[in-house]
């Protein structure tokens, strides 16, 4: 049997605090920067980073507002108009907030912490089974931030590599009085190296396609799709949403994708009902995103047309994972 040696540490590029993670033995080096949303941008497997990451360190992403790495999207991912409906009441954002992230149609997009400044590290380690870094945003001490979403909480992210995966776990406590809704997710930017994802193909499975509207926002109606579960990626394009997961007896759903011998697979923990699966044609990159609801969910449940949506009760908690693995490098 093989031994596996695990180190954790901090670093620093160019003036920002870096955390890296590493297993010697199965050659993968991790590494995250906490005050830029706590995003990892690079999953090294044997010096091969399989996170599509265009710049040149993490210093870069401080003045870039284009997603790359492991965006985190809270405490909404995706669109959602004008503001929301929860517990009886209308919350419209704030017009002046410098918070909202708008796409090109001025809609809030992607909620407000993909580049937050707000994570502390608070737990730093390794041992024979594992590395790992645990980060904490406290929410409610940020008046900016309540201004858009008055639910006082807090998340914490672990980043966890063991044997040959990394874990990215989530947990949200929710402090405030009223019940909160969980429309998190996040955006995680995948790169075959050395093969064009344009050659490779893509498992995704899945039964339902979210429909949406012009604006790419959900409508409340799915459709069965329109693929089989192994979808050949050339000449085909992907910015789509897909509930129905067909999960394994654990309760999970693995999707994948695979050129040439060399694959990455990403684990959607049970409380992860919906994907997103997004490779723009002419990109070099496919996403598959773990999300705890559909787009615009929020709003859907309170007109009657998403019951699924899930909720964290006054003085509850809400956690969930995903796993990334690269085979064939």
């Amino acid at each position: 049997m093989t031994e596996s040696f695990y180190a954790a540490r901090r670093g620093i590029d160019h003036g920002i605090e870096t955390v890296h993670l590493a297993c010697a033995s199965d050659d993968i080096n991790v590494s995250i920067v906490p005050s830029i949303g706590n995003r990892g941008y690079e999953m090294l497997v044997h010096g091969q980073n399989i996170l599509h990451f265009p710049h040149a360190g993490a210093a870069e992403l401080k003045s870039d507002r284009h997603l790359s790495g492991i965006p985190f999207l809270a405490p909404w991912a995706n669109r959602m108009p004008e503001g929301f409906h929860a517990n009886g009441k209308n919350y419209k954002f704030p017009a002046e907030s410098g918070a909202l992230r708008l796409d090109a149609n001025g809609i809030p997009i992607h909620g407000l912490l993909s580049s937050s400044p707000f994570w502390e590290v608070t737990d730093l380690g390794a041992d024979e089974k594992s590395a790992h870094v645990t980060s904490r945003l406290e929410f409610w001490r940020h008046p900016d931030l309540m201004a858009v979403w008055p639910f006082a909480h807090t998340y914490e992210m672990t980043y966890r590599l063991s044997a040959g995966a990394v874990e990215v776990s989530l947990a949200i406590e929710n402090l405030s009085s009223d019940a909160m809704p969980v429309a998190v997710g996040f955006h995680p930017y995948f790169r075959l190296p050395g093969v064009r994802i344009a050659d490779a193909v893509a498992r995704i499975p899945v039964n339902r396609h979210v429909d949406t509207d012009s604006r790419l926002v959900p409508t409340g109606d799915t459709t069965a799709v329109d693929f089989d579960e192994v979808a050949p990626l050339r000449n085909r394009g992907f910015d789509d949403g897909f509930t129905g997961l067909k999960r394994n007896a654990d309760g999970r759903t693995v999707f994948s994708v695979e050129g040439e011998g060399k694959k990455i697979e990403v684990t959607f923990g049970a409380r992860y009902p919906v994907a997103i699966v997004y490779a723009p044609a002419g990109e070099n990159f496919i996403c598959f995103e773990p999300m705890s609801a559909v787009t615009n969910g929020i709003n859907l449940a309170a007109e009657g047309k998403y019951p699924e949506l899930q909720w964290v009760a006054p003085g509850g908690q809400w956690r969930e994972s995903f796993w990334i693995r690269a085979t064939g490098l």
